[in-house]
């Protein structure tokens, strides 16, 4: 029999073993209710060019999408308690979680939009607050804010982690409760009418499964097209500058500036960025990094916000990618309609690292209970594509 024949089978496939897949596995092997056997496929066991790892780890509950918040409170309460549910041979797993919280600014323009969404997220329990101009001069004197109207603050549960450990104390975790990895590549997929059989591997294997997880990240739209599944999910290029400041901003939050800016410490320097104008983003999976940017767009803007920035450089930069969800910036979660074992985690256009605890509950739950039993995400499903019924985000960073 040659190796492309031979066929081994799981209960479960995940194709992808970044954190969204890697949250996926744990909670499948962690559930009692869950007995089948999982395999995850990575091309990139190394992690180098993980969107995971290039990401800056930030943690928030100041979305305007009900589903988005909840998601990320469930995970703001994980990592609270991350050592209780992947520490492994009484080994702790230290995700560095910094609760110095996001401010959001607004202007005049911005600031009806920034009361709206302070509202629903106080209706669903996020612990956030409105600053006028005044609070924020006395919170943070080192900012700039004659051009404001106001901002909202994290009092709790947001902030940033560390990306790595938080991927890696997942993997570790669902090792340890049976679930296999392979480092290998999907270059096909075998589809019986509205059902998926197996998948063929780049190593020559074939792999049998009764569901199918697609966690491709920037690599999705690929994935869902080896099943004619058509995605709105394009790779999109963030680039991340490391500044050294010679004057510390005291408990400076990840500040969001109503320009698209964004910035917060690292250790004793700051990292920045910003997205692009629609029109300057492409499809890419290209990594080099545009010195330019930071010299011409973000340096005068930061200096601007805070007068501190004024005389900082840049360190170091390196570049990730989005897997950017171009209907309506939401994840896509759930089984397609017409492929019934092939699960969706995809399109988390730069939200998917704190939300990853959550979605690795959520599709755990699908395929074992074959229902959402902690948090009702069906409306993230495939299905709003084909009714036009987009779930807008207006805080996407």
């Amino acid at each position: 029999m040659s190796p492309q024949q031979m066929c081994e089978s799981f209960d479960v496939v995940i194709v992808g073993g970044g954190v969204i897949g890697s949250s996926i596995a744990y909670f499948l092997t962690a559930s009692s209710d869950f007995t089948g056997r999982v395999l995850v496929v990575e091309k990139d066991p190394r992690y180098v060019a993980c969107s995971t790892t290039l990401s800056v780890g930030g943690i928030r509950q100041q979305f305007s999408t009900a589903e988005n918040i909840r998601m990320s409170m469930f995970s703001a309460e994980f990592l609270r308690n991350v050592d209780e549910h992947l520490g492994v041979d009484d080994h702790g797993v230290d995700v560095s979680f910094v609760e110095a919280g996001y401010l959001f600014l607004a202007t005049e323009k911005g600031w009806s939009t920034l009361q709206s969404n302070h509202r629903r997220q106080r209706d669903l329990g996020a612990d956030v607050a409105l600053l006028s101009l005044k609070q924020l001069t006395h919170r943070f004197p080192w900012l700039h804010v004659d051009d404001l109207a106001g901002g909202s603050l994290g009092l709790s549960g947001e902030g940033w982690i560390d990306p790595h450990a938080l991927l890696h104390g997942f993997r570790r975790k669902a090792e340890q409760l049976g679930a296999k990895y392979v480092h290998d590549e999907v270059i096909g997929i075998d589809r019986a009418a509205s059902k998926i059989n197996s998948v063929r591997l780049a190593g020559g294997q074939r792999v049998a499964c009764h569901a199918l997880v697609n966690a491709a990240g920037p690599h999705a739209t690929e994935i869902a097209s080896m099943v004619g599944v058509d995605l709105p999910v394009r790779p999109r290029k963030r680039q991340v500058f490391v500044i050294a400041c010679r004057e510390p901003l005291p408990h400076c939050p990840m500040v969001i500036d109503p320009t698209g800016l964004y910035f917060r410490p690292e250790g004793e320097h700051y990292v920045c960025g910003i997205a692009p104008p629609t029109d300057e983003d492409p499809d890419t999976l290209d990594d080099t990094v545009d010195t330019d940017l930071f010299e011409q767009r973000l340096w005068p803007m930061l200096a601007h916000r805070a007068e501190a920035f004024a005389s900082s450089r840049c360190i170091n930069a390196w570049a990730g990618h989005y897997a950017v969800n171009t209907f309506d910036q939401n994840a896509i979660l759930g089984f397609h309609p017409d492929v019934e074992n092939l699960a969706l985690a995809n399109g988390f256009s730069g939200h998917g690292l704190q939300q990853s605890p959550a979605v690795g509950r959520a599709i755990s739950e699908l395929i074992t209970f074959g229902e959402y039993r902690s948090l009702d995400l069906s409306r993230l499903s495939f299905d709003r594509f084909a009714r036009n019924r987009p779930i807008r985000e207006r805080n996407v960073v």
